[in-house]
Order: C-alpha cells, then structure tokens, then sequence
C-alpha cells in the first residue's frame, strides 16, 4: 500500500554531509461482523511505519512509548546519495529514540519500472547492511506481491512500478539471509487484498521456490491487511496464517482515512470510520497468538490530493480521531492531545 515518499532528485551529497549523517546514527539506547475472539495469552508489540522523520520530535508519538519502528528503504539506497541520506537521517533519529528499526527493501526511486538483478540486489543491500549495523531486522522486498502500479501524469497513464514475481522475492529472500547473517528477516510482506486467492497463491509458488533453491522454510512473515482490517473482518488473516508456519509480524496495517473510490473521506466520513477500523485492527491483531508485532501505518495525513491516507495525525501533525483510538489503547486514558512541541 505503501511506497517512499522521496522525490527521485540525482543530487549529489556532499562527502561530509554524508559522513555526519552516518555517524549520527546512535546506539539504540473471518467473515464481517463483530471482531474476533483475541486470546488471553497474546502478546503483541506495536509501533509505527512512516517515512518522516517530524514523528519521532512529536510529544503526541512520544506518549505513546513505542519501541518499535518501520521504514521502507530502496534497496540500492547505499548507492544512491540522496536515498541514502534520507535513510540514514531517519534511521538516526529512530534509533535515538531507541526503536527496534525494521527495515524493508523495495524498488529504486530512479529506476521503479526495473527489478533488480539477484547479483545487484546483493551487492547493494549488503552496503546498506554494513552502514547500519545496529539494524537486525529486514523484510527482503515490501509489499510483495502488489503488482504492477499504473499511474496517470498529466492525463497520460504510465507504469509507476513494479513488484517480484515469486520466484524473485525467493532469490531476494535467500540473498538477504546471506549477507545479514544472525539478522531476523520475515519470508515475504505480503498485502492481503479484497480477493485473498492470489495472495495465497504467491505465498505458494514463493514456498515452491524456496524448495527449488533449497532454502529453509521460514518461520517469520510480514502481511498488510488492510482489506481485513478496514473491512472489520479476519477472514484473508486467517487465511495467510493457514498458509504460512511461525509467527506473522502485521508490518503494515491502519485505518484507512482516504483511498480512492473505495474508502471516500466525505465530510469527515473517513475519519470516523478509521477510527473503528483501527479499533478493529487491535482485536484483530489479538486473536491469534502466532501475531508478535504490530506496525501501524500511517503517522501524519498526506497533504494535497493524493489518493491514499491513513494518518494519525493530520498533515499539520493535529491528532485525528484514529490517534485518539491507539493512544487509548496503548495507555487507557493517560493521553494528552497537546501538540505544543512538535
């Protein structure tokens, strides 16, 4: 659902900007209807995925007492200055907030129309690997199976991205595990959708290629489900859990406040509705004890007429009615809607 929010600018960042920035990087000091049963004996961690860094200064995030924190990086980021940059900002200002970063790769701001090759895919995620020892945790491809992203500019429609096949996101998956050895890296990130069919159908040919390549089944998988959660249904979770052994990390889920024709904001309507949506992601995230993380997307609304919208916080970092919902539940009623200091 997600993609870097960067403009693709080949600047060039100037060598001790880039150094400063690098060392800056401190130590980490279900059909609808009611929602599911959650088990006594689960047990969770949330935190957020966002790719600003303005949430991490925000006395509104503050008072949540997260620990953990996702963002999407390029996966040649380490070659690319100004991807690069932005990684290294956010990820030193996450970790002196000591979060558990987790990081998840994905498809090159310069070149989004091309998959990368297994010999590149490597050899630049073991660079990005070495510049940020202090991250142990990686997701080999976000989104995995979202397909190919067609985008309209200037009333010309053209192809915005693309994603893996299964067989990529295996080879990718097995070329992660061999440079970030001892790391924990989910199997696939996979986005559940309305129909969950293909979804299971990649997570099939994906374990079948994991076969072919003789790599170990993985215990650890990442799922966006968004369909189920803003659907208030647990039915394409349910389904992914059947399908997949280990744990499960939801690294991207949320209310949705805007997304097109199919989630309208009319008059505030999306706004309320994330709300219970968000509601819902908690029990939903609570009835299988398999579930250990939570990754709540997003943190500050999107300015201007984008198509998708699931913020907290507005774009001028206000809390909307969604944060109100998390803080509750994270910290029953000790939350401040102050904003004096972000």
């Amino acid at each position: 659902m997600t993609m870097p929010t960067h403009p693709r600018i080949p600047t060039t960042l100037p060598a001790a900007l880039l150094a400063a920035l690098l060392l800056a990087v401190a130590p980490a000091a279900l059909a609808g209807g009611s929602p599911p049963k959650a088990h006594a004996s689960a047990s969770y961690l949330t935190g957020i995925g966002d790719q600003q860094t303005e949430m991490f200064s925000n006395r509104l995030w503050q008072q949540l007492h997260t620990k953990i924190a996702r963002y999407i990086a390029p996966y040649d980021a380490a070659a690319r200055p100004f991807s690069l940059q932005a990684a290294a900002r956010w990820i030193a200002t996450a970790e002196a907030q000591h979060q558990r970063v987790l990081v998840a790769f994905y498809h090159s701001e310069y070149t989004p129309t091309r998959m990368p090759s297994v010999g590149v895919y490597t050899r630049d995620v073991k660079k990005f690997i070495a510049l940020f020892p202090r991250v142990r945790d990686y997701q080999a491809w976000n989104e995995t199976n979202r397909g190919t992203i067609v985008e309209s500019v200037k009333g010309k429609r053209h192809i915005g991205l693309v994603s893996p096949t299964p067989t990529q996101s295996a080879q990718y998956y097995k070329a992660l595990r061999s440079v970030c050895k001892g790391c924990t890296i989910t199997g696939l990130d996979i986005l559940d959708g309305q129909s969950i069919g293909p979804s299971l159908s990649y997570i099939a040919q994906f374990k079948h290629a994991l076969a072919h390549l003789k790599v170990p089944m993985p215990q650890l998988w990442g799922l966006h489900n968004y369909s189920d959660t803003n659907r208030f249904s647990s039915a394409r979770t349910r389904a992914v859990l059947a399908a997949v052994p280990g744990q499960v990390w939801l690294t991207e889920t949320g209310g949705i406040v805007k997304f097109g024709g199919a989630f309208p904001n009319v008059k505030g309507s999306g706004l309320r509705r994330a709300s219970k949506a968000l509601s819902y992601m908690f029990h939903l995230a609570a009835s299988n004890s398999r579930i250990k993380r939570l990754y709540i997307f997003q943190w500050s609304g999107a300015r201007g007429a984008v198509r998708f919208d699931a913020g907290l916080t507005d774009p001028h970092f206000n809390p909307r009615p969604g944060y109100v919902t998390v803080c509750r539940q994270l910290h029953a009623a000790k939350c401040s809607m102050k904003t004096s200091n972000r």
